[in-house]
């Protein structure tokens, strides 16, 4: 298996006319960008989320227990995915919920599970690294991570670093008309 194997042009072509917006956005560190992967018009599109799950389906490693989304992007791919693999799927939050539960990991029992990291776009990959060590404090080894887009901003490296390999359906140099080294 490979860490970004391309999917069918056709599947690449509509993710990049639906999801792929020419618009500012805003990142969580004060950066901007002028165009971003709106992962909402992703999960919006049923068909879409389906072939792209399908798509996915191919990366997921062979010896995974559990699929593992992350809060909010990922878990509408979370369930597409568990749904087309047919592994049970858990739901991790940035912070535990502050009511009810108070969990931080909701779904499937995860203890002694081999998860895998399901999320949209991996830029630097510190949510996903974030989200790595919960779940592994919490007793399910993590090795391996999923995204749709990855961004070539050090994510790759950095996680490869924790011992998390990355697998991407598409890089930025996938997106038709996308220019090397922007960083949106």
């Amino acid at each position: 298996m490979t860490t970004n194997t391309r999917p069918p042009g056709g599947l690449v072509t509509r993710l990049a006319e639906t999801a792929l917006v020419a618009a500012p956005f805003h990142l969580a560190d004060g950066a901007r960008l002028d165009s971003y992967f709106d992962e909402y018009r992703l999960a919006a599109d049923p068909e879409l989320l389906r072939d792209t799950a399908a798509a996915l389906a191919d990366l997921v490693p062979d010896d995974a227990q559990l699929l593992a989304g992350i809060e909010l992007g990922g878990i509408p791919l979370v369930v597409a995915l568990s749904a087309t693999t047919g592994l049970p799927a858990v739901f991790l939050r940035r912070r535990p919920k502050g009511y009810g539960s108070r969990r931080q990991i909701e779904g499937a029992p995860f203890a002694g599970r081999r998860a895998v990291l399901i999320d949209d776009v991996v830029r630097s990959g510190a949510q996903l690294l974030a989200m790595a060590r919960i779940l592994r404090m919490a007793g399910a080894p993590v090795r391996d991570a999923l995204c749709v887009l990855e961004r070539p901003l050090g994510g790759r490296a950095m996680l490869a670093e924790h011992r998390v390999t990355l697998h991407s359906l598409l890089t930025e140099a996938d997106l038709p008309g996308s220019r090397r080294g922007d960083p949106a």
